[in-house]
């Protein structure tokens, strides 16, 4: 069992928390460094997992379009929202209060080195706690994250997020799960540059607000599983 180190940052501003994955990023991949040239572990590196909420947020990937943001800047201010480009892959998405936002740091070394198979364990995470809410989830061809009827273009619906970064096999950012999320600011967007699908909550296909402590623990639960992973 690989130990990672888990934190609930709770609400926290993105940039704040973006500069702490950088800096948890940066540790290992100059841990890895400094090992390889000493041609032996001398720093050993950390894994982390963190979960958090933002504020209102859009944020848009290295490949995505800047036009996929419907606002100005008055306009964005009027919803209280901000903006950032940042460096992971993916187009734009939302963050928000009722989003449980998930930052796994891990070094992959440790783990296997197949990035299609770190995102896809990530998906298999969300698919296995959607499912013990009774909701059955899956995958949409040519696309990353989790969906609700990914067969049925007329009901197809996102309800996770994911764009990742990596580099010396560690990876930073991570997923967006929507919870209990107000669905009303990604129609400010073109989510994930695809504007023909919708976004759905827990919240919304339940019809009830969700415990999203409980939902924290269900994710850890799963992801220690597929990860083989203990929590310290």
């Amino acid at each position: 069992m690989q130990k990672v180190h888990f934190q609930d940052l709770g609400l926290i501003d993105y940039k704040e928390a973006w500069d702490y994955q950088e800096e948890l990023f940066k540790a290992n991949v100059d841990a890895k460094i400094e090992n390889r040239r000493a041609d032996k572990t001398v720093t050993p590196t950390k894994s982390h997992l963190l979960f958090c909420e933002h504020p209102h947020v859009y944020t848009l990937g290295k490949s995505g379009d800047e036009s996929h943001l419907l606002l100005s800047e008055s306009l964005l201010k009027q919803k209280g929202a901000t903006y950032y480009k940042i460096n992971r892959g993916g187009d734009i998405t939302y963050h928000g209060p009722g989003q449980i936002v998930g930052y796994p740091i891990l070094d992959l070394d440790f783990f296997f080195t197949d990035i299609h198979r770190y995102l896809r364990f990530l998906e298999e995470m969300i698919i296995l706690t959607l499912a013990e809410y009774g909701i059955e989830a899956g995958r949409s061809d040519g696309f990353t994250g989790v969906w609700l009827d990914a067969d049925n273009p007329l009901k197809a619906r996102k309800i996770c997020a994911m764009g990742v970064r990596c580099s010396r096999w560690v990876t930073m950012h991570g997923f967006a799960f929507n919870v209990n999320a107000d669905l009303d600011y990604f129609n400010n967007i073109v989510p994930c540059g695809i504007s023909d699908k919708q976004v759905t909550s827990l919240q919304k296909e339940l019809n009830r607000e969700i415990d999203v402590n409980e939902v924290k623990e269900k994710l850890k639960k799963h992801f220690s599983a597929l990860f083989e992973a203990e929590f310290i």
